[in-house]
């Protein structure tokens, strides 16, 4: 793995977390326990703040960035990020399933127990109200989120990367 102090400031990771051999953490990044960043994934907290809260899933060839002094990434609890995404200078609350392959752009607000779609667009500025379902290019909301959707997919996917990453904790 690489973790590297940028400018002074140096990533901070939270206790029983999981990070990939080959995964890359810089610069100004802070999450909470039992968060898992997985390989080939990046979070560049270079040009401003990366803050994730516990629970939080950044699967295999994730990028986290953030835009120059302008638009910092905040990702909140509970939040997994499918495999290949990229999340740039947003605002993520709680227990929010990003799909996989989804870009979300500058200056987004995607609200809690919400789910971005494999794949989706959210443009620069796009407001997600919580507990609604937005795919697409770009990403417009098809649908409101239930119960069992939300219990289904985001609680299970968070829980299931908790015990991925113990399977390798283990092998440690």
């Amino acid at each position: 793995m690489i973790i590297k102090t940028i400018n002074g400031k140096t990533p901070k990771i939270g206790e029983d977390c999981f990070i990939a051999e080959n995964a890359t953490i810089v610069g100004e990044v802070e999450m909470g326990s039992q968060c898992s960043i997985w390989f080939n994934a990046v979070l560049r907290g270079d040009v401003h703040f990366i803050k994730m809260g516990n629970k939080v899933n950044v699967q295999d060839g994730a990028v986290v960035h953030c835009t120059y002094k302008k638009s910092p990434t905040t990702i909140g609890n509970n939040v997994s990020i499918g495999h290949n995404a990229l999340v740039h200078g947003c605002t993520i609350k709680d227990n929010v399933l990003v799909g996989m392959g989804s870009i979300i752009m500058d200056d987004c607000v995607i609200e809690s127990n919400s789910i971005i779609a494999a794949g989706a667009v959210v443009t620069k500025g796009t407001y997600v109200p919580s507990g609604t379902v937005y795919a697409g290019m770009p990403a417009k909301k098809i649908k409101d989120i239930s119960e069992e959707l939300s219990k289904g997919e985001v609680d299970r996917i968070a829980n299931n990367y908790v015990t991925y990453s113990g399977w390798f904790k283990e092998e440690e």
